[in-house]
Formats: C-alpha cells, structure tokens, sequence
C-alpha cells in the first residue's frame, strides 16, 4: 500500500564543533528574506556552515534523500543575513553560467571566467561535510538504526 507521497527540506547548521541543529524552513526563508524581526544573534559576525537536504516522504515521514547542499550563510553584527555578503554571493552566481548562453559569443574565443567564477564560489560559499556530519545528518533526519 503507497501513501501520500511529497517533498520536503530540512536544514541544518552547523555548529563549530560539527554539531548539528534544525532550522525550521520557514525560520530560515525569513532570515534570508531579511525580515528585521528574524535573528540569529548566537550567529552574529560569523560565517557558519550550513546543509540543505530535500527529501521524498511518504505519508510525511523522510524516505529518501534526493539532494544535498553543503553551504556557508554570513551573518552581520545583529545576527541577521548579511545583505551585502547575500547580493556579492547572488552576483558570483550567476557568473556561474556557462557563457554558452550568451547570444552573440564568438565560438573561436574560449572564456573561462565561469570556471574561476566557480572556484571562487565554491571556496567562498561552499564547504566538505566529514563523515561523521554526514552521519550526524541521517540520524537527524531517520533517526536510529534507519537507512
């Protein structure tokens, strides 16, 4: 018998000491909108690493994870999203993009820059989990003796 089957997201930081803690999404969509009565003040002036899972569920309980996202969310003095560090990481972002979408690109000229744009994002904006985040997670997310 198949239930009710869906998607779903959790996120968690992590703490300097590779603990985890959950962040309810929700919490985490006003802080990143910038809603000024969202804080995380314990966060203030840091750099703290982050994991993004999405999840398939069935009947609301996590079967599968479908996508991991290891990241690094900049906090300003307050303990709010750092806006200005948010719009520097939006605009290298975008610079991702293969420049194989701009219309126009002569072929015969090789531009590299998404590739260095990349490695710049990636050791700005990007971390490597160990294994025992990684284990830390799943049990976060299956609890005991699951998956």
């Amino acid at each position: 018998m198949r239930g009710k089957m869906g998607t779903g997201l959790r996120i968690f930081p992590v703490n300097d000491d590779d603990s985890i803690q959950r962040l309810s999404v929700a919490r985490c969509e006003r802080l990143l909108r910038g809603d000024p009565r969202e804080s995380l003040p314990q966060n203030a002036g840091r750099r703290v690493r982050y994991a993004l899972v999405a999840l398939d569920l069935v009947n609301r309980k996590p079967v599968d994870v479908t996508h991991l996202e290891y990241g690094i969310l900049c906090f300003d003095s307050k303990g709010h999203i750092d806006a200005t560090e948010q719009e520097k990481e939006w605009r290298l972002g975008a610079k991702l993009m293969s420049p194989l979408l701009i219309e126009n690109h002569p072929r015969q000229v090789i531009d590299a820059g998404h590739r260095f744009a990349r490695k710049r994002y990636d050791d700005r904006y990007r971390w490597t989990p160990t294994e025992e985040i990684v284990a830390a997670i799943v049990k976060a997310i299956f609890g005991r003796g699951s998956k």
